[in-house]
């Protein structure tokens, strides 16, 4: 998998776009993070890859690892029926992701755009954001606004929404 994080970090350097990476070991939840001591370096998102009742659309959302989300409310604010977690094999196809591994940059492997994108608003204030380069065992760290430019030239739509 190494070839994935190389992946990212070679699409980050031909945007121009300024990253730290601190690599770990494997992590599987928020708690296996907040052991790393990662904080003091920016702000931690935890990554919900989420479908509708039909599973015909797919969600992306991303969140301060502290925010409490409700899956009610955030089906309401997405336009999206009933909202629950998407499979393993779903998660591997549309992101390209093995589990503990969910991250905006999962997007690079959805030429199709069938997922969309939604960030937590309050995201935008955070100095710094860490997310997983397509693996969990490393943190890259960056701005919300160099995030949205990497998105913006995979032509995703990032949609900010209120949590």
């Amino acid at each position: 998998m190494e070839d994935a994080k190389k992946k990212v970090y070679e699409a980050l350097d031909k945007m121009k776009i300024k990253y730290e990476v601190v690599e770990h070991e494997p992590v599987y939840t928020m708690e296996d993070m907040d052991r790393l001591g990662l904080t003091k370096k920016g702000t931690l998102c935890k990554n919900l890859f989420l479908r509708d009742s039909k599973g015909k659309r797919h969600f992306l959302v991303t969140a301060d690892e502290n925010t409490k989300i409700d899956l009610k409310s955030l089906s309401k604010k997405l336009g999206a029926g009933n909202l629950s977690f998407a499979s393993e094999e779903r998660l591997e196809k549309y992101l390209g992701l093995k589990q503990g591994s969910v991250t905006p940059f999962g997007l690079m492997n959805d030429t199709d755009h069938a997922v969309e994108f939604f960030i937590d608003k309050s995201l935008s204030k955070c100095k710094s954001l860490g997310i997983h380069p397509l693996e969990n065992t490393a943190t890259v760290f960056l701005s919300y606004k160099d995030l949205d430019k990497f998105l913006w030239g995979l032509d995703v739509d990032v949609i900010p929404v209120r949590l």
